[in-house]
């Protein structure tokens, strides 16, 4: 083996604090980015352990390519005997709300009621939901290519106007809208390897991407990853949630430890009858450095690099 570890990523600025961790502790690691890259499958592994940091949202970036060399690179790792940190499993998971509401039902966790279609008429014709109601991509990330619509003739009225919104998965879902206290905003919580590493309010101002990372969603300023689809009133506010009940963090690790990740971030929304309905799961962690201190007093990227370095001890 070459290296120790290596980092397989896709943005060109969320790793930065993580590539920064591991040079003050002078791991030896190396870097596979994936919007410009190959692979032989006869001549893999290199590194004694892998960290997969790539995103689903690769595509808002022009990189729609990425996605898919990183599932084949995972499973041919995987199929070598690698050590894949966030592998196949978990990314496959993240690249599909279908999936990800699929697992949520086997473990009887509450979750939006959601209908996943290629086809507006089909969709209109067995949603069973009410209106308004939210349309999602299969494949999420960064709050791309989400509206709240009010009725069938606007989802067709979208559809028809605007047909690249079906790229790149061909696929959306029909989910059930919820309101929620503008003041209480979402719930995000992070986990590290099983384990709760911190929980924060997300206070969106009516925007969909809430990506914590501060390159994506800076307390000041544009971030690099702003996603057209609606403007928010003000930036998107993030604070740390010491009061995180109890019975959310053991709900939420339950999906953690079912869908196979070992870093990954969750996110539920209070509804208006007290019911947690947990909507997102994220096999990549946009860690949010001043929540993580607040919370805990810590360095989240420090967090993760002891975890790295005692999994490349095993």
């Amino acid at each position: 083996m070459s290296k120790s570890l290596a980092i397989i990523y896709e943005h060109p600025e969320w790793q930065n604090p993580l590539f920064a961790a591991l040079d003050r502790r002078g791991v030896d690691y190396t870097t596979i980015d994936l919007k410009r890259a190959s692979f032989d499958p006869d001549a893999i592994p290199e590194a004694r352990l892998y960290f997969n940091q790539a995103s689903p949202s690769a595509y808002v970036r022009g990189n729609t390519r990425a996605v898919p060399l990183c599932l084949s690179l995972m499973r041919s790792l995987e199929q070598a005997g690698a050590r894949v940190l966030n592998g196949s499993r978990a990314f496959s998971l993240e690249l599909s709300k279908s999936a990800q509401c699929a697992l949520m039902k086997s473990l009887n966790i509450d979750h939006p009621r959601s209908l996943a279609f290629n086809d507006v008429e089909a969709a209109i014709e067995q949603w069973q939901g009410p209106w308004p109601a939210l349309l999602k991509p299969e494949q999420g990330g960064s709050g791309a290519r989400m509206f709240l619509l009010n009725s069938p003739d606007e989802l067709r009225k979208l559809l028809r106007e605007q047909p690249n919104l079906w790229l790149p998965d061909n696929l959306f879902l029909l989910q059930e809208y919820f309101p929620v206290d503008p003041a209480n905003g979402i719930v995000r919580l992070e986990f590290l390897g099983g384990r709760l590493l911190y929980a924060m309010r997300v206070i969106s101002h009516g925007a969909f991407n809430l990506c914590p990372s501060e390159v994506c969603n800076p307390t000041d300023g544009e971030g690099h990853c702003e996603v057209p689809t609606m403007k928010a009133s003000k930036p998107v506010e993030f604070y740390a949630y010491k009061e995180v009940p109890a019975h959310a963090v053991e709900q939420a690790s339950r999906i953690v430890a079912a869908g196979g990740l070992d870093v990954g971030g969750i996110e539920y929304l209070e509804a208006p009858d007290g019911r947690l309905i947990y909507y997102d799961v994220n096999a990549n962690s946009n860690l949010r450095a001043p929540v993580a201190q607040d919370f805990g007093g810590f360095d989240p990227f420090e967090r993760v690099v002891d975890y790295l370095t005692n999994e490349i001890a095993k």
